[in-house]
Parts: C-alpha cells; structure tokens; sequence
C-alpha cells in the first residue's frame, strides 16, 4: 500500500455561522452533543487506517488545539510513526503570512508533508459531517492512473451555487470546474476532498504560488487548471450522508437528521466510530418528564414535570420543570429554568435562560443564543433574532429582541468573568 498523508484544512473562520465561530473556529464548534465538527474527517482518517495526520488551523485555534491535544483519542498520540500535528501560520525570515486560501495554506506547511515522504496526498476540509472510507478514494485514483481525483455528491440546481461543480464524461474524467456558480452547469459538487500525486501536488502548488493572479485556492484556481490543461483528474461519486454545516440552518438541520426515524446519519454505527474527546461527567439524570426522539448526552439532569421534544442536549444542560425544549440545539452547561420555552431555537455553552423566557418558535427562521449570555425571566427572543455571546440582562432593552435584530454585550472583553472566555 502506497504511504499516505491526510492533511485537514481547519483554518475556516466559518462567519455564516455566526455568533457560534464567534470565539472558535467552524471545525471546533460542538456538534450532536458530545463532538466537534473536526471529530467526523479525523475519525474518517483513523478508521480508513491513515495515521498520518497534520491539521492546518488559522482562525481563533485554541479550542481546536486543546480538543485535539495530543490526539490521545484517536490514537493518534505517536511519536515515530505517523500521529496527528496541528499547524498554524508563522513568520520565518522568507515571506510567510496568514493563509491567504485552501492552496496556500498547504504551501506553507509542505516542507512539514516532504518530511513524511508519502506518496499520496489527500486533502480534507475540517467542516463536513459525513462518513466516508478514504482508503476506497486512494484505491480509485491508483487504480486510474490519476494526477488527482476528486469525491463529488450529487446536489440540486439550487444548491449548486454554493459549491464547486465538475462536469464528467461517461469515463468518470472531470471535464470542468467552476467555483460557486451563479448559473450553475450540469453536474455534480466537489465535497472538498482532494487526494493528490505527491509529486503532483508539489508540482501545482508551486506553479500556484509564483501565480501573482491567483486567488491560491483549489477550488478557484488549482483544479480548474489543471483540467484546462487536460491533466487526469478523475472523480469518484460519493452517495452516503454528506452535510456542510456552514450556516446556522445546515447546522440546525444536521442535528435533525441525527433525530429522525430511522436517522439520516447513525452515530450508533460500531462499525464506525466517531471519536472525540469526552468530558468527565456524571450520568445523565432524568425525573419523570416527558422526553420524545432526542439525544441526551451524558451530565444532563432534566427534571420532573420538563419536556425535551425533537432536541440535542449537550453536556451538563439543565432543563427545570415545566420548562419545554423543542426542536432546539443546545449546547453544553445551559440551564433552561422553570416555565421556559426553546423552539427551533440554538444555544451556545453556558447559557442562562430564566424562569417563563421564550426563545424561538415555529416558522423558518432560527433563534440563537451566544456563549454565556443570560435571557432574562419573561424575555423573547423572536424566530430571527439573535443575542450574542457575553450578553447579560442589563444589556438588553425592553422585553424582547425581534426578528432580524442582534443584541451585543456592552462590557469590554476584560469586563467579562474569566470563566466565561473559554471556548
């Protein structure tokens, strides 16, 4: 078997979603209770049987880089053979910056791919909920003598602006590709997962760099290219669950699918696991409440007389009686006291919801809470509106934030309790 490298891009800032990458960057941010979005392309690589891990971090890293410590959980905690490093941008005496696209910030790191001595590459976005067998990618792309090949999933004409499309021929060749669309061609996405020729991707990354019009993304400029030019690129389809939470609604709507019956994506799946780092708590506690077609990690303690519908519960989340959660994501350490009510609403860590306060509803739109902010007793926070992170009471004026409005904490950073800066 070829020597294989997995590097997975982390670097995203993730904006779309909001007050959620506020602090972290898109990969770390929490999902199905008891991960992190970056848990599901690691946990890809180790079940593939690839041990050779680096991750390429940029934006806010250091809850990244504490979850993924040493790689203790993965298994990835080696010193001579393979392992997991995580690398950030760094100045050196010739030109070296931030990570300017996907392309560059390979570049920057690829003396560290040279000393590994891998034969195949494959490229991996830190972001993306999907199960996926890579051995089975590096089998196709030697099997057809590729330069490189990329995963592509079929996805409608609406959704296609927001990807990059491949058009192929009958043999499975990519033919073109465009970059997030206006007026979509034929075709199918690129998932964001490359797998390279290692003295291919040396070769194009340094015609890139010398490229003073490139953009320095694979994507934008690489790929297009390359097939331009009439290298082999091939493609291999991908039909299993494939998510891109890059927004507050992909995000939301990831965690129903965990919730539907049977689920989109089966987390209980002992054939492949997801690994992560899981936090020492207790059992999770649960009186006589009425509990329906959700996920309740483990610290949780739900009281008599609440009812948790359609939701996911993170660590240590408190749900008082008489207090009802519905079709809401809420994260770690939030306590939603007596009379309270979420619908289709998202909450960050550590958040307050008092006593018969309201947050979200039925419609479309989404409510969203931010990391450590307090809802005052008797607030609404109306379907599109937002309160972000470090918000308490005396930040908020009147009794409700409407659709389309988002409230901001007024203190300074060094205002805030240390306890509440942890992401």
């Amino acid at each position: 078997m070829k020597k294989v490298c997995s590097v997975i891009l982390a670097g995203g800032e993730g904006s779309r979603l909001g007050i959620l990458t506020a602090k972290r960057t898109k990969p770390a941010v929490p999902f199905a209770g008891k991960y992190r979005i970056i848990d599901f392309a690691l946990s890809n690589c180790v079940n593939s049987g690839f041990m050779d891990v680096m991750i390429l971090a940029q934006y806010r890293p250091h809850s990244l880089i504490e979850h993924i410590g040493a790689g203790g959980p993965w298994d990835l905690d080696r010193e001579l053979h393979g392992g997991v490093r995580i690398y950030t941008p760094y100045r050196s005496r010739e030109l070296a910056d931030w990570f300017v696209g996907t392309a560059d910030a390979v570049q920057q790191n690829f003396l560290f791919v040279k000393d590994r001595r891998p034969d195949v590459v494959i490229l991996l976005s830190g972001d993306h909920i999907y199960r996926m067998n890579y051995r089975e990618l590096v089998n196709a792309h030697l099997a057809a003598g590729a330069a490189a090949t990329l995963a592509t999933i079929p996805v409608t004409r609406e959704e296609a602006p927001r990807f990059g499309i491949v058009s192929v021929d009958d043999g499975g060749w990519a033919r073109s590709f465009v970059e997030k669309p206006k007026d979509p061609p034929p075709g199918d996405a690129s998932m964001g997962v490359y797998c390279f020729d290692y003295e291919v991707l040396d070769r194009v990354l340094l015609e890139d760099h010398l490229d003073p019009e490139s953009s320095k993304d694979f994507g934008k400029d690489i790929l297009p290219k390359m097939i331009a030019r009439g290298e082999r690129v091939f493609t291999w389809p991908y039909r299993g669950y494939w998510r891109d939470v890059g927004t507050l609604d992909s995000y939301w709507e990831a965690h129903m699918d965990l919730l539907s019956d049977p689920p989109a994506y089966d987390l209980n799946d002992l054939g492949w696991l997801i690994h992560t780092r899981s936090e020492r708590r207790a059992p999770a506690r649960i009186g006589a409440a009425h509990l329906e077609s959700s996920l309740v990690t483990h610290g949780c303690v739900i009281e008599s007389g609440a009812t948790v519908v359609r939701s996911v519960l993170g660590p240590g989340v408190r749900v008082a009686s008489g207090a009802v959660v519905r079709d809401s994501v809420v994260l770690n350490d939030t306590v939603v006291q007596s009379g309270a009510h979420l619908e289709r609403a998202i909450t960050d860590k550590r958040v307050t919801i008092g006593a018969g306060a309201r947050v979200g509803g039925p419609g479309e739109k989404l409510a969203v809470v931010g990391k450590g902010s307090e809802v005052p007793p008797g607030f609404v926070v109306h379907p599109g509106g937002e309160v972000a992170h470090d918000v308490e009471g005396g930040d908020l004026v009147g009794s409700e934030v409407p659709d389309g409005l988002s409230v901001y904490t007024r203190r300074r950073p060094w205002e805030i309790p240390v306890g509440r800066r942890r992401s």
